[in-house]
């Protein structure tokens, strides 16, 4: 046990319960591993070009995110 108390008013605030579960993070994370596996298939015949559109699909899956975050669809910054 430790030997330091932290008084009430010292505590965060109670986090948000929805651990995640909001439109932009499951629009971002769906689209990180459909690009992810795009990618990752094309590089295992190596077709490059493909391998970019992976990448590609990648990179608008986490702008997309970020749009869907800052329009009110995740978690709340606090």
């Amino acid at each position: 046990m430790s030997s330091i108390e932290i008084a009430p008013e010292d505590l965060p605030e109670v986090a948000h319960t929805n651990h995640g579960r909001t439109t932009a993070a499951w629009v971002t994370n769906i689209g990180l591993v459909i690009g992810a596996l795009i990618a990752s298939i094309a590089m295992a015949f190596p077709v490059w070009p493909v391998v970019w559109v992976g990448v590609a699909v990648c990179a608008v899956a986490l702008i997309v995110g970020g749009v869907l975050r800052a329009l009110g669809h995740g978690q709340p910054l606090t």
